[in-house]
């Protein structure tokens, strides 16, 4: 079991890298690098200054991972510049290029100052290898290197902090609490491991695309926060989230809130995360789905035939025949004008309850038919099972039967299917959270393709693939434990 468990999680990955490594081929090769600053403000600024602009255009390009880019003072320093500044400009121009053709770079000039600036195409495979080799970013106590703090001590230690409470404390590390706990889901939190998956741009111009994908969203939080000395303030510092900063760059400000380095905080916003809101509304439109679909199949199935079974079938086949956008309008217009529901997300914001109702219901709603159709159709075949007959002779009634014999086999079917409800979730959640303008993830992925915001589109892809693969390959274990034919012993037979 160990074995064949072992061997699924490694294709699991496997599956993960191919679609991400797939999705980030086919958008930095086949997309034309200059679309990301066509919904980039700064930029139309620029066009009347040409020599900031080819600077804005390389900065970005190199941010991206497009290029390596050397600006004019750099490319003094890495050619010589003390010979340089005595030179000709034939003499000079010479030697950039002989360094330039010696180490594969290209030679430019700023169209107004004509000053020199260098660029170098990445090539698509060791942007890949860059991505992947960048991801997993672990912190320790030797991460932090600062020449202006020599007494810097290096250790792991579990303490009641004065701040945060009980927690494993770190000194030379990026962070300073490695292991934390509070009230917020999943309440024992971690900053040991961190994914790097590249820089945000245009949108959320500079930020780390895993902050804004799992940071809070909408208004600054402040509270009564307790710092350095019994010192209180209103604040909205997340200190949980304190990292390391160098000796010689902390102001008074920081010496006032903090007695050590770790004066660089977050923010705290008043709602959730893209993946908070995300996980919220389609974990629980997964229960809603089942909570409607498995009644309604074992009602029908118990029925066959009759008007219950006739009556759900139609339901069914409408839902089904229906496209999704349509149906999530339909549904919109009934909660909005029957019962007072916003329409949209934002009419009443994340700290309303109404305003997850709508889209989450519609989430679950979407998966309903499916589960129908599969389950009444196990639990008909079912009942001419010979178990079936052999109850049916001890004198047990219909329910009975349905209940305590054919629905414990059903949930053979039932477990098997919850991996496709989850998949159905995330591809519905791209159009449920666009119509109600929800700020989570399904939402955002469009927007980022809209946008032209690359990494933000691979990470988006990255998460569902992850969610989806793993999603499946928790179905197959749960298979084996409800159904003890199935041995993963045996590779899942």
């Amino acid at each position: 079991m160990k074995r064949y468990l072992l061997f699924r999680v490694l294709r699991s990955i496997l599956s993960i890298f191919l679609v991400t490594t797939l999705t980030y081929a086919v958008i930095y090769s086949l997309v034309p690098r200059k679309t990301i600053f066509q919904n980039d403000v700064n930029y139309g600024k620029l066009k009347a200054k040409p020599d900031e602009l080819a600077d804005y255009e390389n900065t970005a390009f190199s941010k991206m991972g497009y290029i390596e880019y050397h600006t004019s003072k750099e490319l003094k320093k890495e050619v010589g510049s003390s010979s340089s500044e005595k030179a000709s400009s034939e003499q000079l121009e010479e030697k950039y290029q002989d360094w330039a053709k010696k180490n594969g770079w290209t030679l430019k000039q700023f169209p107004i100052s004509k000053e020199y600036y260098a660029t170098k195409d990445i090539p698509l495979v060791k942007r890949v290898v860059n991505f992947y080799a960048n991801m997993i970013q672990i912190d320790h106590p030797w991460k932090v290197k600062d020449a202006s703090n020599p007494d810097l001590k290096h250790s792991l230690r579990i303490e009641n902090d004065e701040l945060v409470g009980w927690a494993l404390v770190g000194s030379g590390t990026q962070y300073k609490y490695q292991i934390y706990f509070n009230g917020q889901f999943p309440y024992i939190h971690q900053n040991i491991v961190h994914l790097n998956l590249g820089t945000s741009y245009p949108t959320f111009a500079g930020q780390a695309v895993t902050s804004i994908i799992s940071g809070g969203q909408g208004k600054t939080e402040s509270t009564e926060t307790t710092f350095n000395d019994d010192f209180t303030a209103r604040s909205s510092a997340n200190i949980y989230l304190r990292q390391y900063q160098k000796t010689k760059n902390i102001s008074s400000r920081d010496k006032r809130y903090f007695s050590d380095n770790y004066v660089i905080t977050d923010t705290n916003y008043q709602d959730p995360s893209m993946i908070g809101t995300s996980f919220r509304m389609g974990a629980i439109a997964v229960v809603i789905a089942y909570a409607i679909g498995i009644p309604a199949a074992m009602l029908m199935a118990r029925y066959k035939g009759k008007i219950p079974d006739k009556a759900g079938i139609a339901i069914v086949t409408v839902l089904i025949s229906v496209p999704s956008l349509a149906f999530i309008y339909f549904f919109r217009f009934i909660g909005s004008s029957w019962f007072s529901l916003p329409d949209s997300f934002p009419a009443l914001g994340a700290q309303d309850i109404r305003s997850y109702i709508l889209p989450t219901v519609i989430l679950g709603l979407l998966s309903v038919s499916g589960i129908v159709i599969w389950l009444r159709r196990y639990m008909i075949d079912q009942q001419s099972s010979d178990y079936v007959k052999f109850a049916k002779a001890k004198g047990l009634n219909a329910k009975e039967i349905a209940r305590k014999h054919i629905f414990k086999n059903a949930a053979i079917p039932i477990v098997n299917g919850i991996p496709g409800s989850i998949i159905g979730a995330i591809a519905g959640a791209t159009i449920t959270e666009t119509v109600f303008a929800a700020p989570g993830m399904g939402k955002m992925l469009p927007d980022a393709i809209i946008t032209h915001n690359n990494p933000l589109v691979i990470a988006i892809v990255f998460v569902f693939t992850t969610v989806s693969v793993f999603s499946i390959l928790a179905g197959d274990i749960a298979m084996a434990l409800v159904d003890p034919r199935i041995k993963l012993s045996s590779g899942g037979k």
